[in-house]
């Protein structure tokens, strides 16, 4: 280590994101949108290259917050913006968790956080998923510092019903409940509408999945407006302007072309629903997906060699070496052209 790095430096273990490999490759392993952004994006985008680019962009983001209010029939004061959801759930363990005081999250979950406690020196009890890869309810009840929990899950693609959500936020009337929600436009229903009944509850969500915007970085974070003010005070402690003019222009765009939004997250939900059925075929246990990607295991090949030789051929998707979930793997949902491509490289892995 450094001489010079600072006692967070040394402390901190960063995340590990998905390879970026430069060369003409089958991406299944970072969850993108396979589809393009809407054509109002690429338009508002353009419109936006002008002389103001000289100038800051709104700290406030007013239009946007209130075009995502409008969206989930909240107020504009119920809605944060960042530099997408990763900045936002920074800013959440900053605003609402405590050292000293234990959060909850689930055992296997987004590897971020871990990291996020880690740098922020926050205690952690990490609650292990059922057999099924469920998460047990009652085992976030009362936590001493808050939870926790993507709903979807991630990497296990798997949905907890939104009465099971609302239990877990009755059930810690004196700490925050963080809902993140980075695939819950694949899933049945966001937490979003929970707001208005708890003060507790701060549900996260993003662009990069469903909107297409994952180059652009936007998330944002719904909740009681006290919450909300708590983000903002971290975000002017640490940067006023996170989103910059082309990232509003586009992320507006986006939230406004519904009609594009709906179509192509119809497109991956069908897309992933006869995929999910041809890897059964295949001899896969796919856990019942509620997000853009399947997770998976074969019985009788191992997941890391799968995967080694689906990116020697090319094909990229994500392999966890971690126990219990080291003989699973994650892929996303790409069009049905690339998915096809992908049970072609595939089939002689399976059947040599």
């Amino acid at each position: 280590m450094n001489k010079y790095w600072s006692t967070i430096a040394k402390r901190a273990e960063p995340y590990v994101p998905g390879e970026q490999l430069n060369k003409n490759i089958v991406k299944l392993n970072t969850n993108e949108n396979p589809y393009p952004p809407s054509p109002a994006v690429l338009n508002a985008i353009k419109n936006e290259i002008n002389q103001d680019l000289r100038l800051y962009p709104t700290p406030t983001m007013d239009d946007l917050r209130q075009t995502i209010a409008d969206e989930h029939r909240l107020q504009k004061q119920n809605v944060f913006i960042g530099n997408g959801s990763d900045e936002v759930l920074a800013f959440s363990f900053m605003a609402f968790f405590e050292p000293g005081k234990a959060i909850r999250f689930p055992a296997i979950t987004y590897s971020f956080y871990p990291v996020y406690a880690q740098l922020f020196n926050i205690s952690t009890e990490q609650i292990p998923l059922n057999e099924d890869f469920t998460l047990k309810t009652e085992a976030f009840f009362n936590s001493e510092g808050g939870v926790i929990f993507p709903n979807p899950n991630a990497p296990t693609s798997m949905y907890l019903p939104l009465d099971q959500v609302e239990r877990i936020v009755q059930k810690n009337p004196n700490t925050v409940v963080i809902v993140d929600e980075a695939y819950v436009d694949f899933a049945d229903q966001s937490a979003a509408s929970l707001i208005q009944t708890y003060d507790n509850l701060l549900v996260i969500q993003t662009m990069s999945k469903s909107r297409s915007l994952a180059g652009l970085r936007v998330g944002f974070a719904l909740g009681n407006e006290q919450l909300i003010q708590g983000l903002t005070r971290m975000k002017d402690s640490f940067n006023s302007y996170p989103v910059d003019r082309l990232a509003l222009a586009g992320a507006q765009a986006a939230m406004k072309d519904t009609a594009y939004f709906q179509e192509t997250t119809r497109k991956i939900i069908t897309t992933r629903s006869w995929v999910s059925k041809k890897m059964g075929q295949y001899g896969f246990d796919v856990l019942p997906s509620q997000t853009n990607f399947i997770f998976a295991s074969h019985s009788n090949v191992a997941a890391e060699t799968i995967y080694n030789q689906l990116k020697e051929n090319d094909v990229l998707i994500r392999y966890f070496n971690k126990k219990p979930i080291d003989n699973y793997l994650r892929i996303t949902i790409g069009t049905d052209e690339e998915m096809n491509m992908f049970f072609e490289k595939l089939y002689p892995i399976l059947y040599p």
